[in-house]
């Protein structure tokens, strides 16, 4: 089943411009999305979200516009950009006191579970946080709300290896679970050991969306990994 749809997304600005992406999110899968610095991951994940206005297109979740139900739909959705940049001075404790009185699904018990896995500690204020740690904190409040699907943008930036191997069998047991996530990254050997299906955009427009083991079928030469393909992508879309 396809829980989010992405139709003919555009979005210009001076010197970029997203154009017609499409591309749908399998329910209880993984869905990585690559792309070079500047390529769109991150303007097709805020317009996924409506936190820009897109110049035409439209987005489904669970088979509603999200034109009109946003509301409704983000109660099911947790987004976590990665990092943290508000209340930077407010103790953990006090910016989760805030954030659950807005999700009538929020689950303690995941909380309290989520912050002892992430080595997270209340009394900490964002601005105390490493980097790695801030990810961390923006997961936990993502994942304490049950979300139905998490919408990341480059969570495992930051984290050292052991977090990074951490954070990606989260990822495999919430999706055994039925959780949906897509997740932008350039990590590709995250892709490699936890991806169902790949999202590649180059320039702004869609190269590919399909499943994993397609793309490499497709797109790969006989012994190369997946950073290997991609790499090999870039180098001959700008030749």
């Amino acid at each position: 089943m396809h829980i989010v749809e992405v139709k003919n997304v555009c979005k210009t600005y001076p010197a970029f411009r997203l154009r017609d992406v499409s591309f749908t999110l399998e329910e209880g899968k993984i869905t990585g999305f690559i792309g070079r610095n500047g390529a769109g991951k991150t303007t097709t994940i805020k317009s996924m979200l409506n936190l820009i206005h897109t110049d035409s297109g439209e987005i489904f979740y669970f088979g509603l516009p999200l034109s009109g139900h946003e509301s409704e739909i983000k109660q099911r959705l947790g987004y976590s950009t990665g990092t943290v940049s508000w209340y930077p001075r407010k103790p953990i404790r006090a910016i989760v006191d805030v954030t659950r009185r807005f999700y009538p699904t929020w689950d303690e018990g995941a909380y309290r579970r989520y912050l002892a896995l992430f080595g997270l500690d209340e009394n900490k204020k964002p601005i105390e946080l490493s980097e790695g740690m801030k990810v961390k904190f923006n997961l936990l409040l993502a994942l304490s709300h049950r979300a139905e699907v998490l919408i990341l943008d480059e969570p495992t930036s930051g984290l050292d290896p052991f977090s990074r191997d951490e954070l990606l069998e989260l990822f495999r047991t919430l999706r055994d679970r039925g959780v949906t996530i897509f997740f932008s990254t350039h990590i590709t050997s995250d892709l490699e050991r936890c991806a169902d299906n790949l999202v590649y955009i180059h320039g702004g427009e869609l190269r590919a969306s399909c499943p994993k083991a397609d793309f490499l079928q497709t797109s790969g030469r006989p012994g190369e990994t997946l950073e290997e393909v991609f790499l090999r992508l870039e180098r001959e879309a700008r030749a």
